[in-house]
Formats: C-alpha cells, structure tokens, sequence
C-alpha cells in the first residue's frame, strides 16, 4: 500500500479496489508524503521534530537523511529533541492522581516526575511469543523487589500487558516502550540512573546491552564483553581451547557450498541454526546435503551478514544449569536433566530435578566447566549451560546463556534458593560469599520436581505438532512428590495432557525407530490398550505377536487413520519422524494435526512414550520404573 502511494496511485482508487476504508489509506499517505518531505533534507530541525511527531525512528530518520541511527540521536539531543512522557490514567479523569505508569509522544508538558534518588533501570523481556515466554518475567520482577530493598528507585521499561512486571504496582516507575536502543535511551535522558540491567529480560533484553553500552550507558551485572565471549562463535570456541572443555564438532559458515562442505566434513546428521537464534527458531537436524541445500537457501536464507552454524548432532542425554556467578565463586543450586534426548529443544523437552540417571562423575565434571566457564566468560549475575551426555559418559557443551534463562522459575521453586534475588544481590555488589552461600552445589532435595511443557497447537493454524530443535511450547506445569512417575503425572495432568489408561493407540513409526518403539508398544498392549498402525508399522508388530489393526495411508487416499481420530476412541497417537534417512511424509504431518484438533495426546518422542507408560504403570497398577 504504501509502496502504490509513493508511486502516485489514488487513495479512493486504493479504497475501492482493495475494500479498506480511506481513514486509513489516508492515515498511511499522510506518513508517505512526511517521507517526501524529510528526504534529502538532511539537518533541518523543524523537519527532524516533524518526523518525530509523526512516528519515525531514528533510524529511518538516517535512512531518509543518509546518516547512522547514532548521528540522529546526537542531533535530536544537541537541539533538545525528546519526548515527554504521558500518564496513563487508570481513573478516566475521576479524580486527580499520579500513577508512575507512563508513554511516550513528542508533545510539551512532561508528567513524569524525576525523583533526585538513585535509580536502576531493568530492561523487560518484551512481547511474549513462542520462545520468549513469560518465564523471563519472573526474573524481572525478583530482581526489582530485590533492588528496592536495597535502597533504590526500581525503573522497569517493558511493552507488554500481559506480564506481571507491567503492573504499575510492580516498580517504582514503568515506562510502556518498545524495547529498541532509541527509546531506552530516552527514558535513560529523563532519569539518569545509575545503571541498566539487561540480562533478565532473555534475549530481548541482552541483544541490546551492546548498543546501550556504546552510547556510553552503564550495565550493571554481565558486561558486553562477557556477552561477546559467550555469543561470539570464534571468541567462544577459542575460549573451550583454553579451557579444553568438549563441544560438538561445528563451523559458522556464510555461503551454500561452504556449508555443504562443512557438513560433508563434520559428518550428516547435522544440526543448523542461525546465529544468535531466540527459542531454536529455524534451526533443524539434516540428514542430506540435498535438504541442507534447501535449508540454506530458504530457511536460514545464508549470506555474510547472516552467518549459519553447522554442528556435529549428538544423540545423548541433554542436561542443564542455571547457575549465579558474583566473579569469584559459582553457585550451582540444582542440575536438571531433560528426559528427551537431544533433538528436542530445551523448552519443549520434560525436565527431571534432581537428575535421575545421571552419574556422580558426571556431575562433578558438570560442575567443574560451569565453574570454570562462569568465571572465564566473566558472568556477573544469572548463566544458563546446557550440556551432552553421550552413552559413554563423555560431556560436551551445547551452548552458554549469559542471562536469565525460561528454566529459572523453575529451579528457584524446585531447590528452594531463589535465583532471580541472588544474582541481582550480585549485580549490585554483593558477593556469594556475604550473602551466606559458600558450597557451590548445595545437597539435593529428596522430593522429584518435573517441569513438563505445555503446547497450543490446536490454537495455532498451520503449526506442526512435531518436536524438533525449533521451540513450540506456550507454557509449563510444576509436579513435585517423592515418588518420580506421581511427580509426573502431576506435571502432566497440570500441563493439560489427557492421560488415559484405556483406549486405542495410534502407531505409525520411521523405520529407524520400529526396533527401539517395539517395547513400549507391547508394554500398551499388555495394558489392555488396543493397537491401530500404518501398513509398514502394522506389519512390523503383528509380525512380533502384536495384535494390530492396520490403517491405510492418507497418501494412498484413504481417510481411515483421521476418521480413527476424530471418532474419539483413540486416547494416544504415537507418530516418529526419521532424523537419519531425512525421508520425510506429509501424512504425518496431517495426522498430527487432526490429533491436535481434536484434543488427542501426540507423541513424537520415544522418551516421552517410555515416560508416559512409566505414569500410566505406576499410577494404575502400582509398578515403579526408574
């Protein structure tokens, strides 16, 4: 639309072609024709206010005038050039009142009230979506009680209504912006504080302490060079040299064929992902060059700019920490273990604290890199590592977070030590040491806490119900008891799973997964459960003395596994997708998504079948499986 009026088209010509009303074909030319006037103009104040009021960053603001975000921002601040900050009035006029919750606009009178006591901003976490949930606004509404007991005024900027830290009850003062350079940098104009806090907010939040830094802004907590060191690919690779700590063999690559090669070097299956990626978005196993090709081209779309990491994929058991680092000492409160293998993204996977099957010998050696990595990355505050456990009980390191992490809600209830108010101590100067914590890995808890992910893809059009390194979770549920499988259960019953002990299971396998599944099949059998599969599925089992009814495919236009669905008699669907052939069926993707649509328990995973069976046994006949 707006490309059509630059180019002279006529707004009723618009109106009527496109149905949208004129109010706002109207509304968009008036921002067209301030673009006509602003460029070319370059250093004309009045033009520099006019742009403002109508809504233009900075940073296009330097795209029309042919100068940097930066040099515009000097300019608005040596003319004076800022906006005021409006109240938003919770009492519609009723009655006089001051409610420190405020937004900005380029008008006159300024009514937020600058206080002459020492402030400390926290930066938010943003709009939630999938892969930055609301699990990081826990850590920022913990961190801005602990500072107001501190002694100082608590700023929280954040843009989203939905979250706790939003309410203007939370903090001293909250200001509803978008959390980009620009307008913290506004907000920072007004107050002057003291410092900002940007690693509670997730990767919002951390993506911006460089370019607030740069500007001369003080970070409190982890500085940026402490971020490079642990987002920086080749500074931190460099540093696992020094430290001689395992990672999965990988290469940053920026072209095609340079990935092609790096993958034919490192061996397929191989993990992808773009760099600096939120929630595993766009990242993928791949199992041939001819899928790479396709990943590289489209989905990660690869050039300089946007380099692509290719990983050696390990299968093993994936293990996590949250842990607190004041510079000298690491505290490690608990080690959680996911019960997926890797494959599955963290957030999607169920974690286990304390670990079940996980080694003393690998714990120590868990705790030695966190230890050594906290101190060498120099954390200042909350880290998040997830590691690899192969079957031989060799660790290797996935990644480091040098923030907050979706994790520590979780851990902070599960251990008893609340994380979010230890590291912001931290921030602020105090040391582990003088907030009473000496042991670096306290004694575990005797009761099992699971954290088991919860998932809208009934509300979500389009989404594959497919766990992949990629996040899909919306959500979590807590389930604690002393026995593991009744902790679980709770979980799961609390995540919205519906958990049958009767009914028809629906089976369809890649062939790579029929010997490992034939157990857990049989285990449903002996249950009572009925079996129904797909032709090669159905064959395998009955083959094995599995009584099975067989379910032609979709792609062989028949409709019977969807009709078995929707008629309400199947309580699970067990569908696995192959990782090493790369073959994969767009029936699987359509009967996962009629098993979402009608409220049907999906499986993906093998380890959550295994996990699900152990409940349902332990539950239902009293057999306890560790």
């Amino acid at each position: 639309m707006a490309r059509l009026l630059r180019l002279g088209c006529d707004p009723a010509d618009l109106g009527r072609v496109t149905g949208i009303d004129l109010f706002f074909i109207r509304k968009m030319k008036k921002i067209v024709d301030q673009e006509g006037q602003l460029e070319g103009k370059p250093g004309d104040r009045d033009l520099l206010l006019a742009g403002k009021k109508m809504g233009f960053s900075d940073r296009e603001m330097g795209c029309l005038w042919g100068m940097g975000e930066e040099e515009i921002f000097g300019m608005r601040k040596a003319w004076g050039i800022f906006p005021v900050y409006k109240m938003i009035d919770t009492c519609a006029s009723e009655f006089d009142s001051y409610i420190p919750y405020f937004y900005s606009t380029y008008e006159e009178e300024n009514e937020s009230v600058v206080s002459d006591r020492k402030k400390i901003v926290v930066l938010g976490s943003g709009p939630i979506r999938i892969g930055q949930g609301v699990e990081f606004d826990y850590s920022t509404v913990h961190a801005v009680k602990t500072i107001q007991k501190a002694g100082y005024e608590a700023i929280i900027i954040n843009n989203n209504p939905e979250t706790v830290s939003t309410d203007y009850t939370c903090s001293d003062k909250l200001y509803f912006e978008p959390l980009c350079a620009e307008d913290v940098l506004n907000v920072i104009e007004l107050e002057h504080p003291q410092g900002v806090i940007a690693t509670l907010g997730g990767q919002t939040a951390i993506n911006l302490a460089e370019a607030l830094s740069q500007r001369g802004v003080t970070m409190i907590g982890t500085g940026c060079e402490a971020i490079a060191r642990a987002e920086d690919r080749d500074l931190f690779e460099k540093l696992l040299r020094d430290l001689g700590i395992h990672r999965p063999k990988g290469r940053a690559v920026t072209t095609v064929e340079e990935g092609v090669k790096a993958a034919g070097e490192i061996g397929y299956p191989v993990l992808v992902r773009p760099s600096f990626v939120l929630g595993g978005r766009a990242m993928e196993i791949v199992a041939k060059e001819e899928q790479l090709r396709h990943y590289l081209k489209h989905a990660a779309q690869v050039n300089e700019d946007k380099p692509v990491l290719v990983d050696r994929y390990i299968r093993g058991r994936e293990v996590e920490v949250d842990a607190v680092c004041d510079g000298k000492q690491v505290f490690v409160p608990g080690i959680m273990e996911l019960v997926e293998r890797t494959g599955i993204h963290s957030g999607d996977s169920i974690s286990v604290y304390p670990s079940v099957t996980i080694s003393p010998k690998v714990k120590e050696v868990i705790l030695d890199y966190t230890r050594r990595l906290g101190l060498a990355i120099g954390i200042v505050g909350l880290f998040n590592i997830q590691f690899i456990v192969d079957e031989q009980d060799q660790v290797y390191l996935i990644e480091v977070n040098p923030r907050s992490s979706r994790t520590v809600p979780f851990l902070s209830k599960a251990t008893g030590c609340h994380l979010a108010d230890i590291a912001t101590l931290v921030m602020l100067g105090r040391s582990l040491k003088d907030q009473g914590i000496l042991e670096m890995y306290p004694k575990e808890r005797s009761r099992y806490y699971v954290k088991v992910p919860a998932f809208s893809f009934s509300k979500l059009d389009g989404m594959d119900a497919y766990l992949s390194p990629e996040m899909k979770s919306t959500g979590e549920a807590i389930g604690y008891d002393k026995k593991l499988h009744r902790a679980m259960y709770k979980a799961m019953i609390a995540s919205g799973m519906t958990l049958n002990n009767y009914g028809t299971v629906m089976v369809t396998l890649a062939d790579e997964d029929k010997e490992e599944a034939l157990p857990l099949i049989r285990r449903f059998y002996h249950m009572g459960f009925n079996i129904e599969a797909t032709v090669g599925t159905a064959d395998f089992l009955k083959e094995r003395g599995i009584r099975t009814r067989i379910r032609r495919k979709l792609s062989e236009g028949s409709q019977e596994i969807l009709e078995s669905i929707r008629a309400g008699y199947v309580s699970y669907v067990i569908n696995t997708r192959a990782i090493l052939s790369g073959v994969h069926y767009e029936d699987g993707a359509a009967i996962r998504r009629c098993a979402s649509q009608n409220g049907v328990t999906m499986l993906t995973s093998l380890d959550t079948v295994k996990v699900l069976l152990d409940v349902l046994e332990e539950v239902t006949i009293g057999v306890s499986v560790v």
